[in-house]
């Protein structure tokens, strides 16, 4: 339905020809973001609904007072993937566990996975790579945060966390309050979820735009084998040198998705398009400057460069299995 649409208002109303670049290109850019707002719009409903009864504080409590034997880092992950944060917003957070006496693997755990699976990152992919694709990301999306926050809680980094934060964790006392869930009917909290999903679509809203008008481009304008000669599926280093080059960029999911569907359009195995999404959207320079705040250069060091060696690996078995 969104297709014939997307045919009728480009090729019917604006009277655009369907074999030019111009008009391919604004059949897509309108396809795409009809697509991806309605996806988005109702993902955001249901991540609404469980983070309304799931709330902040109370996996703080959970994490802090009871012994889990390693699930706490599949808890944090899952947290991080229902959290629509991008790298640089999912920071306060992090920190705030940092400060709040939670072990740096598992607040590890969660900045990994929350800028790479949230209901942006799953709208966007259910609509441009389809179920299996998308479930087979988020499933590798919180292993690896699991995983990377397992490894760096045992690598015993926290020496290298600031002075700051080394201050406020000797000065801080454990949360003995207990959480008390409002017992508010699901059907007077639906409002203001719907207002929230809502909110996050507006925030979003530029960089979806902005995405989808690059993906536009790039799909109608690019010239077929641009692409494949940098990072096709012969050049065994295009895994690596995809990440590499990501790793100084920045956007979100909403900014880069489109993109990467062009990529694999474009004849880009989906793998090396994948892993360069996840450097770009898990790993950034603004992401690294606000980290510095609560860790050394060389921690954020140890920190990107086993979450890019990781992203690589994906990458490679992404090729593999799609």
């Amino acid at each position: 339905m969104i297709q014939r649409f997307a045919d009728w208002l480009v090729y019917g109303i604006f009277g655009l020809d369907a074999s030019t670049a111009l008009g391919e290109a604004i059949n897509f850019f309108f396809y795409d973001t009809i697509k991806i707002l309605i996806l988005l719009f109702f993902i955001s409903v249901i991540m609404g609904i469980i983070n309304a009864y799931f709330p902040i504080e109370r996996l703080r409590n959970y994490l802090t007072s009871r012994k889990l034997y390693g699930l706490q880092y599949f808890f944090a992950a899952l947290f991080g993937a229902i959290t629509p944060f991008c790298s640089c917003s999912s920071i306060p957070l992090f920190i705030g566990f940092v400060k709040g006496g939670i072990p740096l693997g598992v607040t590890f755990a969660y900045l990994i996975t929350s800028p790479l699976v949230n209901e942006v990152a799953v709208a966007m992919f259910i609509g441009t790579f389809g179920l299996r694709i998308t479930t087979i990301y988020v499933i590798s999306g919180i292993l690896l945060g699991m995983v990377g926050g397992f490894i760096l809680g045992k690598m015993k980094l926290e020496p290298y966390l600031s002075d700051w934060v080394k201050q406020i964790q000797q000065n801080s006392t454990s949360d003995s309050g207990t959480w008390e869930k409002e017992h508010t009917p699901f059907f007077r909290r639906l409002p203001i979820i719907m207002q929230e999903a809502w909110g996050i679509v507006r925030g979003v809203l530029l960089y979806i735009l902005i995405g989808i008008g690059i993906g536009a481009f790039m799909h109608g304008y690019v010239p077929e084998g641009f692409f494949e000669q940098y990072m096709s599926k012969d050049n065994w280093f295009a895994v690596p040198l995809s990440v590499v080059f990501a790793v100084p960029m920045y956007a979100n999911a909403a900014g880069i998705v489109p993109v990467i569907e062009v990529f694999v359009a474009k004849g880009i195995p989906i793998g090396t398009a994948l892993a360069f999404m996840m450097a770009v959207v898990g790993l950034s320079l603004p992401e690294a400057t606000l980290l510095k705040k609560v860790m050394t250069w060389r921690l954020i060091g140890i920190f990107f460069g086993l979450i890019t060696l990781f992203i690589i690996v994906l990458g490679y078995l992404y090729n593999i299995v799609l």
